[in-house]
């Protein structure tokens, strides 16, 4: 049975989840590509085969020819287009955030359990990246003894936009981490603490945190958005008996003038090409069995990415480190 897939959403996330639709997944066919900007709907979708464009995402989303949809729109439509996936009986997959408010997640899943089944499933796809399922596996193997620590760095070229703040590298970028990390650790966190050092110029500084987990262990996560260097993230998870790290990935090394080096990547794209690859396979398994993907987000993950990320914020205007209050985890999400 081939899977009938609309992308909504024609930018750059967009634009690469069609791609991996049409050339990546047997069995899936990309049948509407959908944006606001029907020029932008219409090159994406003569670049990959696309059968159809529109630009009324509910009305795309209720089409009979349309089976499963990813959500690759601004944030604030996440929550809204979740929604109305859910009221369809289609299951979606929803880039991240799921929303950037705990509140509206709530809302979400409310939705999903009065409906009685999955639907959404989150696109942080870096739990399908081969580096952080090695960690994964280091720990549940228990070779590198109970986990202690974990260090983390996320750093970007540049800023998306000129009036990026420290408190939208908590909300916008650090959902990642905070995802990843209680994936990998299977915990949830207890308290957050945040710093932000000073630059000798206008642009926004890097934002430190460090947080605490209900097991005890100690997390700190710098999120730079303007190392200038190049996209880089790297993790290191370390244990009672050792510790495992991420490498940056690199197919070549160049030797010249008594040096040699490496190259980094420009964004997030390349460097987390197969982990997307392996979510959007996951994704069609899951339309088409109806069973979440074992390692996949769901929306109590989403909801929990929100409260850390809120609480980050709050943290960081404050000063002082904050409690990270979630509400009691749902038997449906158990």
């Amino acid at each position: 049975m081939t899977i009938r897939i609309a992308v909504i959403g024609a930018g750059l996330m967009g634009a690469d989840h069609a791609k991996i639709v049409a050339n990546e997944l047997p069995g899936a066919t990309l049948q509407v590509i959908c944006d606001m900007d029907a020029a932008r709907a219409r090159s994406v979708a003569d670049e990959t085969g696309a059968l159809d464009v529109a630009s009324d995402p509910m009305a795309v989303i209720n089409r009979a020819d349309v089976d499963a949809v990813i959500v690759a729109s601004p944030d604030f439509t996440h929550a809204p287009l979740s929604k109305a996936c859910i009221a369809a009986g289609k299951r979606v997959l929803c880039e991240k955030p799921l929303s950037q408010s705990s509140t509206e997640c709530i809302e979400v899943m409310e939705a999903e359990m009065q409906a009685g089944a999955k639907f959404v499933q989150l696109g942080f796809m870096r739990r399908y990246d081969q580096a952080y399922v090695e960690m994964k596996e280091a720990l549940a193997s228990g070779s590198i003894g109970r986990a202690l620590m974990m260090h983390n760095f996320h750093r970007n070229v540049e800023t998306p936009a000129s009036d990026f703040t420290g408190a939208m590298a908590i909300t916008n970028s650090a959902p990642h981490e905070f995802d990843v990390i209680r994936h990998v650790l299977g915990t949830e966190y207890a308290s957050i603490a945040v710093w932000q050092p000073k630059r000798s110029d206008a642009v926004v500084a890097p934002v430190v945190m460090v947080l605490e987990t209900t097991d005890g262990q100690i997390v700190n996560i710098e999120v730079n958005n303007n190392a200038n260097y190049g996209y880089d993230v790297r993790a290191e998870l370390v244990g009672e008996k050792g510790a495992i790290a991420m490498n940056n990935v690199s197919y070549t090394r160049t030797d010249l003038k008594l040096s040699n080096s490496t190259r980094y990547d420009a964004d997030w794209r390349t460097r987390y090409a197969e982990a997307y690859r392996r979510q959007n396979r996951a994704f069609l398994d899951f339309v088409r069995t109806g069973v979440f993907p074992e390692i996949g987000s769901d929306c109590w993950d989403g909801y929990c990415a929100a409260v850390v990320a809120e609480t980050g914020a709050r943290a960081l205007a404050e000063g002082v480190k904050l409690p990270v209050n979630m509400m009691a985890k749902p038997e449906f999400y158990a």
